[in-house]
């Protein structure tokens, strides 16, 4: 985890001599900020993306790049009926009611032409993963890249940036913005690789940054179930958003709402995909014993598996789910890496595990065709022929809470004001899983990121 090396800091009161001018200045470079930028380029308004990384990256480069969305090209090609409406009532059902409404309709209403105009505009070409559902959506929305890789997709996008000519500033980490007494957005300040600060006049500013998963500080304050956790998630998510609107005096809402992975593999550091589990693979703890309903989600199920001793599970499964991983590059790239084990009975898995054979071999003899009376999941069948298995821990990817935001992305302040010309999208606001773990349904990430940054385009043209 990282600590800011330059303070964020929010500067008032003066009038900054800047190096340079434009209508948007977008903070972050990752999913958000280019899906901002390209619909900004679209309507041509001229914009600036500031980045603190040399290439465009982000958490979306490290997770597995699956954009739901509704009512899509894609969907239709694939056959595939969907709503924008069904998607808000997934996201409601998911979070038990507990996400904001307005925010989980904006952006359910917004995904879909929001990956639609990737597509016609940009070339980004969707495929909607329809061999499995992913828990807590009804309906098969689930887009992806033709790699499926979170990569590929930040190089989909930085291509299409560079090919709409946005300008992308890289290596320019934001320290400042600048406010007038009105608390409107006069320019931002970065600093380059040698120390020097450069400072950009602008008309908006929209921060689509980060969350805060990557400070130690803020992650004891205001996340301290997972301030031990493995940090699987991007450097850059050191909290600048949520450091400047409290200078700024901006409300924060759903602090206690992350993204979890109940599947890091250790020691290789890999991302098992969780398909694995809905086709029917399970967890067992270092005493051979299953714990959870694995169905009801892999944000929670960080939670389960390091609630079990030495926070430590084990993904077990059989050669046809084993031959199902094979369609996940991130999942090839770990099997490379020799995260899985392989045994031909029950007595090697127990070996590879390092628990007690019967032990093994009774919860083994629990998986099978109906409903598991310890923990309510219901299994299609039993697993056969060889067995695998994956060590794994609990592992924070992204926080979910940020700054409160209307469905128009405007950062809100503590009263519910909106800022004259603040927005926030993307991990820097708050997102649609409710205030816990357990709120996040697959994808809720990309979708903050896709569909608002689509929405804060169009709120920063108005402004600009």
């Amino acid at each position: 985890m990282t600590e800011q090396a330059h303070p964020a800091r929010v500067l008032r009161g003066q009038s900054p001599s800047t190096d340079a001018d434009t209508r948007v200045a977008i903070v972050g470079a990752g999913a958000c900020g280019l899906t901002a930028a390209l619909a900004l380029s679209r309507a041509g308004i001229d914009c600036v993306v500031i980045e603190r990384d040399a290439v465009p990256a982000g958490s979306t480069a490290l997770s597995s790049g699956f954009v739901p969305a509704a009512g899509t090209l894609a969907q239709a090609r694939q056959s595939i009926h969907d709503t924008p409406a069904l998607l808000a009532r997934d996201l409601a059902g998911k979070t038990h009611g507990t996400a904001d409404p307005v925010l989980a309709q904006a952006y359910s209403e917004a995904a879909g032409p929001a990956v639609n105009a990737l597509e016609t505009a940009h070339g980004i070409t969707w495929q909607v993963l329809d061999n499995f559902l992913y828990p807590g959506h009804s309906v098969h929305r689930m887009h992806a890249v033709a790699e499926r890789t979170g990569a590929a997709l930040m190089g989909r996008l930085a291509a299409a940036a560079e090919a709409a000519g946005v300008i992308v500033l890289t290596e320019a980490r934001v320290t400042e913005l600048w406010a007038d007494s009105a608390d409107a957005l006069q320019a931002v300040g970065y600093v380059r690789p040698d120390g020097t600060t450069e400072r950009l006049a602008c008309r908006a500013v929209l921060l689509a940054c980060n969350g805060y998963g990557g400070n130690s500080a803020l992650l004891a304050e205001l996340l301290p179930e997972m301030a031990s956790a493995t940090y699987a998630g991007h450097v850059g998510n050191d909290g600048s958003a949520i450091l400047w609107g409290r200078q700024l005096g901006a409300g924060l809402a759903d602090l206690g709402a992350y993204q979890g992975h109940g599947s890091w593999a250790i020691p290789q550091g890999a991302l098992i995909s969780w398909g694995l589990m809905m086709e029917g693979g399970f967890q067992v703890n270092r005493l051979g014993e299953r714990f959870h309903d694995e169905t009801q989600g892999y944000s929670e199920a960080a939670v389960h598996v390091l609630a079990q001793p030495d926070g430590i599970a084990w993904n077990v499964f059989d050669d046809a789910i084993l031959q199902f991983a094979q369609d996940f590059p991130d999942f090839r790239e770990a099997q490379a890496a020799g995260a899985v084990r392989h045994a031909a009975d029950a007595g090697e898995l127990a070996a590879a595990i390092g628990c007690a054979p019967d032990t093994l071999a009774r919860t083994l003899g629990t998986v099978r065709e109906g409903t598991d009376p310890v923990t309510g999941r219901t299994f299609r069948r039993a697993l056969s022929g060889m067995l695998h298995a994956v060590k794994v821990t609990g592992a924070l990817f992204h926080t979910q809470g940020g700054l409160a935001v209307d469905a128009h992305c405007r950062v809100l302040d503590t009263r519910g004001r909106p800022f004259p010309n603040l927005l926030a999208a993307g991990g820097a606001a708050r997102g649609v899983s409710g205030n816990a773990v357990w709120g996040y349904l697959s994808g809720n990430g990309l979708l903050s990121a896709i569909a608002g940054g689509h929405i804060a385009a169009a709120s920063g043209a108005r402004i600009a």
